[in-house]
């Protein structure tokens, strides 16, 4: 914790509090939480007295220390439930998909109104849209229904998580872009409304044809 508060500025903390976070932090910059981790690789142990302090920059370190294979549903979700920003929630969600845990995770979070846990969800989904690991296409298919269906009625914070699941599921393979494509012409543009940060909410269809184009794929209009 002496190496975290050292390492603050008071311009890191302006900028985290733009994002949401509130309560105790220092300012630690990510290029130094970064060094931090490197050094200290994985270590559940301290990941979880550092999640304990509840201070921003030591959980933020504890996502990327954690050594998440040694974590249960339970340990899981009690963090889950301590998150109370957006910043936090989606370095929770980069952890989580490190777990061979995150399928179960998925299936128990997709239901939930907590908005930080539903956004949580669906990073969880777009993570297992990039992940090279075979997943039959109508896995994701679901997931395509859904937003099209809801996307617009769901809070800011979830509609944007909903719009990158949707980029990532449509850049997974010739069969989702298709049906990508058709949802993200039937939604139109995703307005979300990111506050005084620098956030933008890319259009689904403008990044899906980049992406594509620079894997050599022909986009079809």
């Amino acid at each position: 914790m002496l190496r975290l508060a050292a390492a603050g500025s008071e311009q890191t903390r302006k900028t985290y509090g733009r994002h949401g976070v509130t309560g105790p932090m220092y300012g630690v910059s990510f290029a130094e939480l970064g060094k931090l981790h490197k050094a200290i690789k994985q270590d559940q142990a301290l990941a979880q007295q550092l999640w304990d302090t509840g201070n921003h920059d030591a959980r933020v370190l504890a996502t990327m220390v954690a050594d998440v294979k040694q974590m249960d549903v339970a340990q899981l979700e009690t963090w889950l439930g301590q998150i109370d920003n957006a910043p936090l929630s989606d370095l929770f969600a980069t952890m989580v998909a490190r777990s061979p845990l995150s399928p179960t995770c998925i299936e128990r979070w997709r239901a939930s109104e907590a908005e930080l846990t539903a956004k949580v969800c669906w990073n969880l989904v777009a993570s297992r849209a990039i992940d090279p690991q075979p997943l039959d296409d109508s896995w994701f298919e679901p997931w395509l229904t859904e937003i099209n269906a809801q996307i617009h009625q769901r809070p800011d914070r979830i509609r944007h998580a909903m719009n990158q699941a949707l980029i990532a599921i449509g850049s997974r393979s010739s069969g989702l872009e298709q049906q990508a494509r058709i949802v993200a012409k039937a939604i139109g543009k995703v307005q979300v409304d990111h506050g005084q940060t620098a956030c933008k909410t890319p259009d689904a269809i403008s990044y899906l044809e980049r992406t594509l184009a620079k894997k050599g794929h022909v986009v079809k209009a």
